[in-house]
């Protein structure tokens, strides 16, 4: 099994989109391990995203990622990077495929309605970032 982490970003949850992306997500067999609504200040969407401090679009992102209340949810099944990446689909919505949460609810690369973890090293700090030990049931 492999845990990885998913957001329900700010714009999906202004859209109220929580309800229809957990059932997709149930009824992937992606199984949620914890769950909880977050709002990060610039401080906190500055350090998760540290890995992006150079890129153009770093403070675009994290201004976007504190302007509202997101969901943070730990997701573990076989191959759980990989099976939550496919479901999201690609990071811009128009190029995203069809079937996909981006595709469905994303309107633009910055507002794509979720984030996923890009590999293993990636999800065991992401999920250390919103959930302590026993939280992660």
């Amino acid at each position: 099994m492999q845990r990885t982490l998913a957001i329900i970003k700010p714009d999906a949850v202004e859209q109220r989109l929580v309800g229809p992306i957990v059932t997709r997500i149930e009824a992937e067999a992606l199984e949620i391990r914890a769950m909880r609504l977050v709002r990060l200040s610039k401080f906190d969407a500055t350090g998760f995203y540290a890995v992006h401090k150079e890129k153009p679009f770093f403070d675009s992102l994290t201004d976007f990622m504190s302007s509202g209340a997101a969901v943070a949810i730990a997701l573990e099944a076989p191959d759980a990077i990989k099976h939550w990446r496919r479901l999201m689909g690609h990071t811009d919505p128009a190029q995203a495929g069809e079937g996909t949460l981006r595709r469905e609810f994303g309107t633009t690369i910055e507002r794509n309605a979720t984030h996923g973890s890009d590999a293993a090293e990636t999800a065991a700090f992401e999920l250390r970032y919103f959930f302590r030990g026993l939280e992660i049931g």
